[in-house]
């Protein structure tokens, strides 16, 4: 027990340090990889059209079931095997590096800012194209700012707090499960018919897994960016997702800029809702987002030092 409490902490600062190494994504998919192919062939075996809804809504639920649990099972098996061996809770850190994201966040929005300051603007579409899902060919200067931002902000939450939150909670099982939840999402929990039914348990269990963390989240940003608590509790119901839109708003809120409105998706024009007021972002906006994530990281690891002591002080 002493030592399981450190690991959201001593998770974060590793992964910080050396992300998901290059050398060894060569050799060896990440592990979301795998948990993708898992759910595509479920998908491809069980969502067939000429099914109802309902039961095509039912083999969803199975679906997740599997997903969630096969994961959770994984990453149970990893900490209990590890927990056997010499030095085992460095191999229970290493692993969950697997399941955060702020050094790899950090280089992709990175990325996007050295071409745009130097006014490559070309460059920096390409860049923002790899973080993004909307159309980036026509974007301007700040479209490429405000794209980025924006999923800087909600990828803190999904990629960096939540998973903390669930290996926190639950250890490499509880990460391993919201990963399978939140993957599961991003494949196949969309409103277009063909996913609707199919989808609508990913999509409520990824809901549900990010209830908490999203809050957190944005509570960091505002802490980090000395502001925005006004326009996150005003603008974030606004948002389609009961959870992405707070970071968002709050990064709006700390930047004191706008971001949403309307963008294009597979060369269709989608309006979003406004988060935050006043002109849209620039380059500079976006190094100061990525100064504020930076900070807000930093609280993470304070918070999860802090609640680790708190445990091994509180008196038994």
């Amino acid at each position: 027990m002493p030592a399981e409490i450190w690991l959201p902490a001593a998770a974060l600062a590793v992964e910080a340090c050396v992300g998901y190494p290059q050398a060894l994504h060569a050799r060896i998919a990440h592990p979301v990889v795998w948990i993708g192919k898992l759910i595509e062939t479920l998908e491809r075996r069980w969502n067939d059209p000429a099914r109802s809804d309902a039961v095509r809504r039912i083999l969803g639920v199975v679906t997740m079931a599997i997903v969630a649990g096969s994961a959770g099972a994984v990453g149970y098996a990893i900490q209990i095997g590890a927990q056997q061996l010499p030095f085992g809770m460095i191999i229970v850190v290493l692993v969950a590096t697997m399941g955060l994201a702020q050094r790899s966040l950090y280089t992709h929005v990175r990325d996007v800012l050295q071409p745009l300051a130097r006014e490559d603007l070309s460059a920096a579409r390409e860049a923002v194209s790899k973080i993004v899902g909307r159309d980036t060919a026509r974007l301007t200067s700040s479209g490429v700012s405000a794209a980025a931002i924006e999923s800087l902000a909600e990828s803190f939450n999904d990629g960096i707090v939540a998973p903390a939150f669930w290996l926190a909670i639950g250890g490499l099982p509880g990460l391993f499960a919201y990963k399978a939840l939140n993957t599961a999402d991003s494949l196949i929990g969309h409103r277009e018919p063909r996913w609707r039914a199919f989808g609508w348990a990913a999509a409520r269990a990824d809901d549900v897994a990010n209830l908490l963390p999203a809050r957190l989240a944005g509570l960091l940003i505002v802490v980090a960016g000395g502001g925005g608590l006004r326009v996150m509790w005003r603008d974030a119901p606004r948002h389609a997702s009961p959870n992405a839109g707070w970071p968002e708003a709050a990064m709006a809120g700390a930047l004191e800029v706008e971001l949403g409105g309307a963008a294009t998706y597979d060369g269709v024009m989608h309006e979003r809702p406004l988060f935050g007021t006043g002109r849209r972002p620039d380059a500079g906006d976006l190094r100061r987002a990525l100064q504020i994530y930076l900070q807000a990281c930093a609280l993470l690891w304070t918070l999860a030092l802090a609640l680790a002591a708190g445990v091994l002080l509180w008196p038994r």
